[in-house]
């Protein structure tokens, strides 16, 4: 299931899961790189990159990931969330132009702290290039 307004604490029941999307693009890729200082070539350098197991250019593992913390950050889950830890497993590049499909799926709930155990995962074309869990504490409705 998709949500269209942020859910608080008490809205939230295993299982609920949103999708993000977002498309990469090369732009991005420089953007992450400015901010982050990861200036790695393999991300930047055609030329270098082509040399590479990757045969080009592919961006940040963290951009994609980024794109699960913006779920956490207000899109599923209200404003407010506390992001206490993020595993992340990467199994495959995402390349400039590659639609990303972020999920995050509500698995645990641990009411006597208000926390929340998230499963992660984005995807690309149909498959995984990121898995991974999260540990949040959701809001409560004002």
């Amino acid at each position: 299931m998709t949500t269209r307004e942020p859910l608080y604490f008490d809205d939230l029941s295993e299982g609920l899961s949103y999708d993000y999307v977002r498309t990469v693009t090369r732009e991005q890729i420089e953007a992450f790189a400015e901010v982050s200082g990861d200036d790695n070539p393999l991300h930047l350098d055609e030329a270098y990159a082509s040399g590479t197991r990757f045969g080009g250019c592919i961006a940040h593992g963290m951009l994609s990931a980024g794109f699960i913390s913006a779920i956490i950050g207000g899109k599923f889950i209200a404003p407010g969330a506390i992001y206490l830890k993020q595993s992340l497993k990467f199994l495959a590049p995402v390349r400039p132009g590659d639609e990303v499909t972020a999920r995050v799926t509500v698995r645990e709930i641990a009411p006597e702290k208000r926390r929340v155990v998230l499963d992660t995962v984005c995807l690309v074309g149909g498959g995984p290039v990121i898995e991974g869990e999260a540990l949040v504490i959701a809001p409560l409705r004002p």
